[in-house]
């Protein structure tokens, strides 16, 4: 966590020291306010840090520290809203919007601080993958509302892809990061574990991206959070079309949400997605997971997959340049 604690006034920095390790291992985001209580979410509850009522200047020495006391160099950041650190931290800003021409130019005068943190969990998608492999990886949707783990998902679906395991073939796999979420770039270079196969085109959008990649690296599995609007939909259809696996993820409450939602209508329709992820609710072992079909009918999380023949012998992966329609 050193890449957070340097950002931080030292009266925050050290009021934060005072957690114990536990607390870090279970600590999601730092919310700074200006002239409020610090917010710490953990992963089931929220605590406030009463005695730190953050100044305008140590909300000043926070976005000094993220630019490197040269805020132009932040431009492009702060009209998106948010800023990647080192180790994949985001940091979401807020304050006054200045507009020009009706789109948003900047956010001047921050006054809060989001730090969602960023932490890798190797072998959090062990359990699915067998599921999503059938002959080979098919279209899959992960579902869920904020906060669920999606973006942690994802992130190691690509590495297992990428890397292969023993009864999985290794396949070439591109990530289109419009929010540096997934991959958390720094300067181009990932910084999280996604695997040796994979590129990541990053804060890009998410329908030119997905047709750039397709075009230059020829990715056998395409992975792309946080789909929504129509021309996520029909780039997201092209790249099927093209042969290519995608896997993504949409913010929803459950299946029959996202299916209702309008703008991802075509998806359903042509039934683009073989399997659905739904992630909600909570108990020990961390956020529940429904795998679904593609007729939205539950199944029993698999324990093996069934291979291509050709992935048992040194052949290089076979990929089906068919459509799921």
């Amino acid at each position: 966590m050193e890449e957070i604690i340097t950002i931080l006034p030292e009266r925050i920095r050290d009021e934060l020291k005072q957690l114990s390790i536990n607390q870090w291992a279970d600590l999601q985001e730092i919310r700074i306010r200006v002239g409020r209580p610090i917010e710490l979410l953990f992963s089931q509850h929220v605590t406030f840090l009463h005695d730190v009522l953050p100044s305008i200047e140590e909300s000043q020495f926070v976005l000094n520290q993220l630019a490197d006391y040269s805020i132009y160099r932040l431009e492009d950041e702060l009209r998106e809203g948010y800023i990647t650190i080192a180790g994949g931290h985001r940091i979401g800003l807020a304050g006054k919007v200045n507009t020009e021409r009706g789109a948003v130019k900047a956010i001047r005068h921050i006054r809060s601080f989001n730090i969602r943190i960023a932490r890798e969990q190797i072998g959090v998608a062990n359990d699915l993958m067998a599921s999503m492999y059938h002959h080979r990886y098919v279209n899959t949707l992960l579902i869920g509302p904020p906060q669920t783990g999606k973006t942690t998902l994802i992130r190691d679906i690509a590495r297992i892809i990428s890397e292969g395991t023993d009864s999985l073939p290794s396949q070439k796999v591109a990530v289109i990061d419009e929010r540096s979420e997934i991959a958390g770039s720094i300067n181009g270079v990932p910084q999280h574990t996604l695997g040796m196969r994979t590129d990541v085109m990053d804060a890009c959008p998410k329908a030119e991206g997905m047709m750039m990649m397709i075009r230059s690296m020829s990715p056998d599995v395409l992975i792309v959070d946080e789909i929504g609007s129509e021309e996520d939909v029909k780039a997201l259809m092209e790249a099927v079309y093209a042969g290519v696996t995608v896997i993504s993820t949409v913010h929803g409450d459950s299946y029959e949400y996202v299916r209702h939602r309008p703008s991802l209508h075509p998806l359903f329709q042509h039934q683009v997605f073989s399997r659905f992820v739904v992630l909600g609710g909570w108990d020990k072992t961390g956020f529940k997971r429904t795998v679904l079909n593609e007729f939205g009918e539950r199944i029993p999380l698999k324990t093996r997959c069934i291979p291509h023949e050709m992935d048992r012998s040194s052949t290089p992966t076979v990929r089906y340049n068919v459509g799921r329609f």
